[in-house]
């Protein structure tokens, strides 16, 4: 009987300490409340019919995608978040949508056009996600692989770490992103300038060749007489 005792003791202390590590921490608490959040901004950035009020919901996806990285140890990227995502690029958005007069709906009456080929080229991204993570597997060594990689961060800052791995071991996919992305602000720009003939323009190259005796000259205007 001492011994069922004891047996039932044990089982009981092992149920309270099972119950105790399903208890959620406050850091628990703060990934689910990031990420619901984060989760619902962008689903209302995309479905929010006034663009001010998308721009808006991104701000908060931004913030919230900052706390996970805050919650992941990565307070550099978080700050990269803020500063550059939601004070550069969200407030670009805001200034372009509220000041360009742009007819919304006359786009969605476009859009409307269009929405079978959006879902049919949704159904076929659904499926070939579902068949690439459906059939994922991870390697035995995957962790160690990532951790070879990963610098010692006992002896170097997070952000040390992150500099050592972007302008080291990975400086030529950098500088290829960047330059990408230039080629891609190039393109935007060649696309969306629009020459129009009622417009006076700068001729740099025409004010660099003149005269400088014909830039300028002199009229003797006479009393009551006009240009």
């Amino acid at each position: 009987m001492k011994r069922e005792r004891n047996g039932w003791q044990q089982l009981l202390i092992c149920k309270l300490d099972l119950g105790s590590e399903k208890n959620m921490g406050v850091a628990d608490f703060a990934f689910y409340v990031f990420a619901i959040s984060t989760v619902i901004g962008a689903l209302f950035t995309v479905i929010s019919k006034n663009p001010v009020h998308s721009v808006m919901w991104l701000i908060l996806a931004f913030l919230s995608s900052a706390g996970l990285f805050v919650l992941l140890g990565a307070e550099f990227v978080a700050m990269l978040m803020i500063i550059v995502y939601v004070g550069a690029v969200a407030v670009l958005f805001m200034f372009v949508v509220m000041m360009i007069d742009v007819d919304f709906a006359e786009l969605r009456g476009e859009m409307a056009k269009y929405i079978p080929v959006a879902g049919l080229i949704g159904v076929v991204l659904l499926l070939e996600f579902s068949l690439a993570f459906g059939n994922w597997e991870i390697s035995n060594n995957a962790e160690a692989v990532r951790a070879a990689l990963t610098p010692d961060m006992t002896e170097v800052t997070n952000t040390a770490a992150l500099g050592q791995l972007i302008y080291g071991k990975y400086i030529f996919l950098f500088q290829t992103a960047g330059l990408i992305l230039l080629v891609a602000m190039i393109g935007a720009i060649v696309l969306t300038l629009r020459h129009r003939t009622n417009v006076k323009r700068q001729n740099v190259m025409a004010q660099m060749h003149r005269d400088p005796a014909k830039a300028m000259e002199v009229i003797d205007v006479k009393p009551g007489q006009g240009l």
